[in-house]
């Protein structure tokens, strides 16, 4: 018994380890500032969101991409997490 105590222990260890040790390497990634005038925002997120799986197809057969780059940021990311959530089903009402 007080082996599997130790065991949780030291996995618990490598896990915060594996954490930190990601959170490090992933810090000094960045991406450059937009330099568009009027950079794609919520709106165009969710659309792109929305159509998500046309643009990969898209993407598998010319230069198209999935996502806008540069785009507004924050909202942008926000309206493309709700619109393909909204076209993959992401709510999870179906799972029952």
């Amino acid at each position: 018994m007080r082996y599997v105590k130790v065991w949780c222990c030291w996995q618990t260890i490598g896990l915060f380890a594996l954490c930190i040790g990601a959170l490090v390497v992933s810090s000094c990634a960045h991406q450059p500032a937009p330099s568009a005038n009027d950079p794609p925002g919520f709106f165009s997120g969710l659309l792109h969101g929305f159509l998500i799986l046309f643009g990969f197809i898209g993407s598998l057969f010319t230069d198209v991409r999935i996502y806008a780059f540069p785009n507004s940021g924050g909202w942008y990311d926000f309206g493309y997490l709700i619109g393909a959530s909204m076209f993959l089903g992401g709510s999870g009402a179906s799972a029952n």
